[in-house]
């Protein structure tokens, strides 16, 4: 069982990293994303009652959402483009529960990757305070986003819808962390709300709020149940098929 795990981790990694684009996304994207953020947020005046520089904020807000977004797309095209391969194996006899593990945990590494690469980037132009922890709330921000992708993939039929979903939850998270601070309970129905907040209070303040890890967590343990449940269905159903 191992090494099945471990052989699927593999080609999954390999057929991603096998696409020259996918490469150059995971490194150009991020710059983009952490410096566009920056430059459009400096042009805001730096008023006496704002607690961070607009330009840091802006790179703060393009480090979260590059590595949301990039773990998100990457999780959408896990399940999408590889269900017929999946269903086929099902119909063989491969175990649908380890099917879903292999994917899940390469989408789990490459959540990693990204906040890697997205803390390196935001790290030349703004140290956190409390920087291990400013980088697990942006692994756990791709990972959750990682995780909505798989959810989006099963249940979605395509990759370009899949897509616009993730966009449209996307804009929603970014216009509430930016500008509605108050609406906490609308805020923590969407993904980045914990790790949002985890990681402006370590970058910012080197402080770490219990209840907002304690909240990413079980954010995320409830995607990985419903994953675990369309997945599930969607494999059953095929089979009865």
């Amino acid at each position: 069982m191992t090494n099945k795990f471990v052989t699927g981790v593999r080609s999954h990694g390999r057929a991603f990293f096998r696409a020259r684009v996918n490469i150059a996304l995971l490194v150009a994207l991020p710059i983009v994303m952490i410096e566009g953020f920056g430059r459009a947020m400096g042009v805001v005046p730096d008023l006496p009652f704002m607690e961070v520089v607009p330009a840091d904020q802006g790179r703060m807000l393009g480090a979260l959402f590059s590595t949301a977004f990039i773990t998100g797309l990457i999780g959408l095209f896990q399940i999408v483009s590889a269900q017929q391969a999946d269903r086929r194996l099902v119909r063989t006899g491969f175990s649908p529960g380890m099917l879903l593990a292999t994917r899940l945990a390469t989408v789990a590494g490459f959540g990693l990757l990204v906040a890697t690469v997205s803390f390196v980037v935001l790290y030349r132009s703004l140290s956190p305070n409390a920087p291990v922890i400013a980088f697990v709330s942006l692994a756990l921000a791709g990972i959750t986003y990682g995780l909505l992708g798989v959810l989006v993939g099963a249940v979605v039929p395509d990759e370009l819808t899949g897509s616009l979903v993730l966009v449209f939850i996307a804009d929603i998270d970014g216009f509430l962390g930016v500008g509605l601070k108050n609406t906490i309970a609308v805020k923590t129905l969407f993904p980045l709300h914990y790790p949002q907040t985890l990681f402006e209070s370590a970058a910012l303040d080197g402080a770490v709020a219990v209840e907002n890890v304690v909240g990413g967590l079980v954010y995320g343990g409830v995607l990985v149940i419903l994953v675990v449940l369309v997945f599930r269905q969607t494999m059953r159903v095929e089979r009865l098929a």
